[in-house]
């Protein structure tokens, strides 16, 4: 009997283990993604007209299968109720294949594979954020409007904090990003949540 309760029990874990890590994981040759991005045609100037109708801000998240700072980004960071909350309420994030084929318009009317925008716009990185500006310029591509890029996973505070920056259009004003990450670090500490 304690054998058989053994082995149902061991069953039973390696099932619900395996159930919870397939939930995380995205089918061979998908990207990790997260229910509230946007799909979109991916015409960025109606992307971008979109949000702004919508009150939010344009975000690209560039992304490619098998990338672990991606995985990183989607389970520790984007699944934290401050920041998943703070990214719905103010962006409208679209998510880009690094290596894919589907179609995309710049903004310059160009229209490419992700992978072509992904080379004309000189993303290296993935992740990578693209913070597009609430109206699109009358010519010129996304790298070219783009009003600030993080490459690259961070953690809850970095990621956070440049969203915020991006949404009270800190690229507009004297503070650089790293003053203002820097000092709402030090906000955090003194509030006791560091």
């Amino acid at each position: 009997m304690f054998k058989l309760s053994l082995c149902v029990a061991l069953v039973a874990a390696t099932f619900a283990f395996g159930a919870r890590a397939g939930a995380e994981e995205p089918a061979p040759g998908a990207l990790h993604s997260k229910d509230w991005f946007a799909v979109t045609f991916k015409d960025m100037r109606e992307d971008i007209a979109d949000a702004t109708a919508a009150g939010k801000r344009l975000a690209l998240i560039v992304e490619q299968y098998g990338c672990i700072y991606c995985r990183k980004l989607h389970e520790e960071v984007l699944t934290d109720p401050e920041v998943a909350d703070f990214i719905k309420e103010h962006f409208v994030v679209v998510q880009l294949n690094m290596f894919g084929d589907e179609e995309v318009t710049d903004l310059d009317g160009e229209t490419m594979t992700e992978r072509e925008a992904i080379r004309r716009w000189a993303i290296t990185f993935t992740p990578t954020v693209i913070f597009l500006p609430e109206e699109a310029p009358e010519e010129g591509t996304v790298r070219d409007a783009a009003v600030e890029m993080m490459p690259g996973a961070f953690a809850k505070w970095t990621t956070l904090d440049m969203f915020r920056w991006v949404h009270l259009k800190g690229y507009e004003g004297d503070e650089h990003f790293q003053k203002f990450h820097a000092r709402h670090i030090e906000e955090l500490r003194e509030a006791g949540r560091l």
